[in-house]
């Protein structure tokens, strides 16, 4: 199965550290995230590489959680996290522009993702799979707009 991949960007009215500050701080995840409503560190994490957190999220009829480890932590250009450790990988990087910072969100449905979702779905994994990549498509755009009232309040 190949990759899946999708992201989005936004200028923001803020220098990239302050808005990696913002978008490193996964307890204000559900200040913008349209399906995760709150983060949690886990055993004293704080956002390191190699840090892990907990994230709530739900969804009409689902509620799950999932544990995410921090891979790239770099103030004012990068911040990501690969859920479950393999599954799939979300970041946002940071990259100074006229006017501000431009922030992209990015997703990629990695291939062990993609296993997983065979194994535990079957002959239904290519419609979850498809319903993630939807829920991926039509949630950058509402996280980055999120983010951009919030940082520049």
């Amino acid at each position: 199965m190949d990759s899946l991949t999708h992201s989005g960007s936004v200028v923001v009215r803020s220098s990239p550290e302050a808005l990696y500050d913002l978008v490193s701080d996964v307890t204000r995840t559900g200040e913008w995230s349209p399906v995760c409503t709150a983060c949690w560190w886990d055993e004293g994490a704080s956002g390191r590489v190699g840090d892990w957190f907990t994230g709530h999220n739900e969804v009409p009829g689902r509620t799950w959680e999932t544990r995410s480890q921090v891979v790239a932590a770099e103030r004012g250009r990068e911040f990501a996290w690969l859920v479950g450790g393999r599954l799939v990988r979300w970041g946002f990087t940071l990259r100074p522009v006229d006017g501000g910072t431009e922030l992209t969100e990015s997703w990629e449905f990695l291939p062990a993702g993609q296993e997983l979702f065979a194994e535990r779905y079957g002959a239904d994994a290519a419609r979850q799979i498809e319903d993630r990549t939807r829920a991926a498509h039509d949630g950058i755009p509402a996280t980055l707009a999120a983010i951009k009232r919030i940082a520049e309040a």
